[in-house]
């Protein structure tokens, strides 16, 4: 089983093009409903717009907290390059990358545009 996380978003396309942009993931679907954002060939993320379709079961868009108590996290060997994107794209950047002695790899961590916590994390035993 994979993991293939869905969010819900305001503006589907805006959304996609932050998570290109600042994550370097690839649209593989595209439309103003809904969207599939690839890593590395594989589906990383869905994104949903919020008022789309009859699904009752996605939340309220009229709650502010965006996944309170849910961060995406997503793997990126290349680290380095993914913070230098990152900064370039001008993420709100929540800490900057650094070693996380407990997990033994560089991480960063950004708030998206929606207000979901993201955290890139670079591989395992590679401090820097």
């Amino acid at each position: 089983m994979r993991p293939q996380p869905l969010i819900c978003v305001h503006d589907v396309p805006a959304a996609s093009l932050w998570y290109q942009r600042v994550l370097g993931m690839a649209s593989a679907h595209g439309g103003p409903e809904y969207e599939q954002l690839t890593a590395h060939g594989a589906l990383a993320l869905q994104l949903h717009r919020w008022d789309a379709h009859e699904h009752p079961h996605l939340g309220d868009p009229g709650i502010p907290s965006r996944g309170n108590g849910v961060v995406l996290w997503f793997h990126e060997s290349d680290i380095g390059a993914a913070w230098r994107r990152a900064v370039t794209e001008g993420a709100d950047v929540l800490e900057a990358l650094h070693l996380n002695p407990l997990a033994g790899h560089r991480e960063f961590w950004l708030r998206d545009p929606e207000g979901y916590v993201i955290v890139v994390a670079g591989d395992h035993g590679d401090p820097g």
